[in-house]
């Protein structure tokens, strides 16, 4: 099966077809060691944001990954980008949502310090906790071969999500607008999934107060980690994307 492998200093100027174009260091050491790449096999490389080679392997050892490009790729960024506000959950469902989110196209995510999560990212906490979730879109969006790396924002609160641009979209189950009959454009879209025990209602007027809509998937009440993956994917078949 093909495989992704980032170098963030990939030049589309140095990266024509004929060219050599490799990757060192841990993503090397992973390909080789871990994933056992050998000479011959197909691989891509891109720099996460959005250019993308592919070619067959020419040289594999811990220190060097290379390919010889036969193919380029510049995917430009999907209009409109749809990002996932995530509430911090218990265990590791707000990692799942992000994870899947990733792989379902979303164009970043926003951790969200909401007033019933559980967990709670405070002091050193909170950048450890972005760098994870950094970890885990980086290696979702290898695993699915996307040439844009989504971006992971700094914790919000709720405020700071009633400041952002373009359409926020708070799943309801009851949310007065479906998600399938909602009308799009090309605003950029925020959808903001709440933790376990729901969003609180003057979270929702906080939301509601700055422009946001409430909207429901359907009859069920997902899970945290569920229901944003869930409207992307909505999403993706209403933007024409699927």
């Amino acid at each position: 099966m093909a495989s992704l492998y980032l170098n963030p200093e990939l030049e589309p100027a140095d990266a024509e077809v004929g060219a050599r174009v490799s990757v060192g260091g841990d993503e090397a050491r992973h390909a080789v060691i871990v994933a056992r790449v050998r000479v011959g096999e197909r691989i891509a490389i891109g720099d996460g944001s959005g250019f993308l080679v592919w070619g067959a392997v020419v040289a594999a050892s811990a220190a060097e990954l290379a390919i010889e490009v036969d193919e380029v790729r510049h995917d430009p960024e999907p209009e409109p980008p749809v990002w996932l506000a995530q509430a911090l959950a218990k265990g590791d469902r707000d990692e799942l949502a992000i994870q899947a989110a990733t792989e379902l196209g979303a164009a970043g995510v926003i951790p969200w310090a909401a007033e019933r999560s559980v967990s709670r990212w405070e002091g050193a906490k909170a950048a450890k906790g972005r760098d994870r979730w950094a970890s885990i879109v980086r290696e979702a969006s290898k695993q699915a071969i996307r040439s844009r790396v989504p971006g992971v924002s700094a914790l919000a609160t709720t405020a700071e999500l009633a400041e952002l641009p373009g359409r926020l979209l708070v799943l309801d189950p009851l949310g007065d607008v479906s998600m399938t009959e909602l009308p799009l454009d090309e605003r950029r879209v925020t959808l903001v999934v709440g933790p376990e025990g729901g969003i609180a209602p003057r979270e929702f007027d906080t939301l509601v107060a700055a422009g946001a809509l409430r909207v429901r998937l359907g009859q069920e009440v997902l899970r945290t980690s569920t229901a944003g993956p869930a409207a992307l994917a909505v999403l993706n078949a209403r933007l024409g994307r699927w």
